[in-house]
């Protein structure tokens, strides 16, 4: 009988040694048959993952990987860079925390100050590639690791320029240059730019020295583009649609977090615009903390450059 019982103890640690260690573990590159590590170990091998919006898969969306250019998991607190604005040095280059998290097993669950509690099933592609899957709106995000050391913030920073002009309420003329022809955007003095369709809208104004971005008076509203310039990554080329005085295009560059320059070739005018009204990509206000009504802006959403696709994942949780 004491035999009995002592191999009845036996089997049953045996169980639950088991049990916890295959809740803890996660299989690292299935394809070519590596040891398993634990997701903890997994989430915090690489300081910064890059989300790579343009390979999501499904028909849903969550809000807060949607606008987040990278999340950082550290010790159960979730970092995200929302803005372009700080990119790189804001909370030393991880952002700023946005929430906790819990991962064990393959699942991780996010409790998100603004979204709440989301849950994924997480798979490993490949040694800096993850995928995580929301059971709840079918949609897979994949994100690449980087260390901050390697991580490229220029090139995205440079990539998605045009969110960068949405991240503030208005961009004020606070120079024109005194070489350049006479013409008529000499008199625009603020430009607005905003998320929206398939096209990104602008807006104009003539009103001067106005100290609230929310007392512009926006003369006019039309669409714009932002493009490439082969060979500089640094340059881009701005067109804002004017109807009734045809496209005016510019050279588009930084200066700094704050401010840009637009070179105007037809006229050969430099003009500087400083931003107003720092928006935090966080929860859905402004820089004073009040709600944005939707028809003057609406929350920053990174969109795909790609075809959505279903996706094929289903969900095998038990």
């Amino acid at each position: 009988m004491k035999t009995i019982k002592l191999l009845l103890v036996f089997a049953i640690s045996a169980t639950l040694f088991t049990s916890c260690y295959t809740e803890d573990v996660i299989i690292t590159d299935v394809n070519n048959n590596q040891p398993g590590i634990t997701l903890n170990q997994l989430l915090s091998s690489y300081e910064l993952w890059y989300v790579d919006i343009n390979q999501t898969l499904g028909p849903g969306e969550t809000p807060f990987l949607q606008i987040a250019f990278t999340v950082s998991f550290r010790n159960g607190v979730l970092f995200a860079n929302n803005n372009l604005v700080g990119f790189g040095s804001q909370g030393n280059g991880f952002g700023i925390d946005v929430g906790t998290y819990d991962a064990y097993g393959t699942i991780l669950d996010v409790y998100h100050d603004i979204d709440g509690y989301q849950t994924f099933d997480v798979y490993q592609i490949d040694n800096n590639t993850i995928e995580l899957y929301n059971p709840f709106n079918d949609t897979s995000y994949f994100l690449n690791g980087y260390q901050r050391s390697n991580f490229d913030y220029d090139f995205v920073f440079y990539d998605n320029i045009h969110y960068f002009l949405q991240e503030y309420e208005a961009w004020e003329k606070t120079f024109t240059s005194e070489m350049g022809v006479l013409n008529e955007f000499d008199n625009e003095n603020y430009l607005q730019f905003l998320p929206g369709g398939n096209d990104s809208v602008f807006r104009s104004s003539q009103d001067v020295n106005i100290s609230d971005p929310a007392n512009i008076y926006w003369d006019y509203t039309g669409v714009y583009g932002v493009g490439d310039i082969s060979g500089n990554m640094y340059l881009k080329t701005l067109t804002l649609d004017y109807d009734f005085f045809d496209n005016e295009f510019f050279e588009l560059s930084v200066i700094n977090d704050q401010r840009i320059e637009l070179y105007h070739p037809s006229s050969e005018t430099i003009y500087e615009f400083t931003g107003r009204g720092y928006i935090q990509f966080l929860r859905q206000t402004d820089a004073q903390g009040n709600t944005i009504e939707d028809t003057k802006k609406t929350l920053k959403k990174r969109k795909q450059k790609t075809p959505r696709l279903d996706n094929p994942r289903e969900n095998t949780r038990s």
